[in-house]
């Protein structure tokens, strides 16, 4: 079994910074709505829990 590591850190209200083994990642949005995640590696993710029948909706954008 591999050994993992992540940690979140909540910076400010709807600010968090995550940290895992071969990168970090800083998510801005609080509660309910849209999340956009920029992470060191160049990715880039925008997240939405959508009302009813919908569900989750993620979108993701590598930069190079």
């Amino acid at each position: 079994m591999p050994i993992t590591f992540r940690r979140s850190f909540r910076i400010f209200p709807g600010v968090r910074l995550n940290i895992n083994r071969r990168s970090w990642s800083i998510t801005l949005g609080a509660g309910h709505g849209p999340h956009h995640t920029i992470s060191s590696t160049g990715t880039r993710t925008t997240s939405m829990d959508l009302p009813g029948p919908f569900g989750y909706r993620s979108t993701r954008r590598r930069n190079r």
